[in-house]
């Protein structure tokens, strides 16, 4: 008489096990690249929040009794001391941002990518906006009349 019990496993049910975990790896791995470029984005928005409020933060302080700025650029964005930017100088503080995010809009007034702050009132030279893209997001942030930045 046959044992009905054997041990093991049959190459039928391997396959199956192996095509679930396929099918399951095809829906989810997509998913963690769009939570990825959207983290990166976040961490860009937060980088370029915290170099205005820092530009901002050195001009109210009289830090070197200069005013600061920042400069924006698609792939950075730079702080600068006084009123005009210069790519060559020493003091400039860089930030880079992160792939795939990029500054892909500099809608600020008189059409420059530049803003410093008055060293009084912390007011900006000029208002606007920055987007910050990735592939499939984007976010804005607006420079406001007073030097406080925010996104939406």
């Amino acid at each position: 008489m046959k044992n009905f019990y054997q041990k093991g496993i049959t190459i039928i049910e391997l396959l199956i096990v192996i095509v679930v975990i396929g099918i399951m790896a095809l829906i989810v791995l997509p998913q963690f690249s769009y939570i990825k470029e959207n983290q990166v984005l976040k961490n860009g928005v937060s980088d370029i929040l915290s170099s205005i409020d820092k530009a901002r933060g050195q001009t109210l302080s009289s830090l070197n009794s200069s005013e600061y700025g920042v400069h924006f650029e698609s792939d950075k964005v730079i702080i600068f001391k006084g009123t005009v930017f210069s790519a060559i100088a020493p003091d400039n503080e860089n930030i880079d941002l992160t792939s795939p995010a990029t500054i892909s809009a500099i809608t600020l007034g008189g059409g420059g990518s530049d803003i410093y702050f008055n060293r009084l009132s912390g007011s900006p030279s000029v208002t606007g906006t920055v987007t910050l893209s990735t592939t499939n997001y984007s976010k804005i942030i607006t420079i406001s009349a007073t030097g406080v930045g925010s996104s939406n």
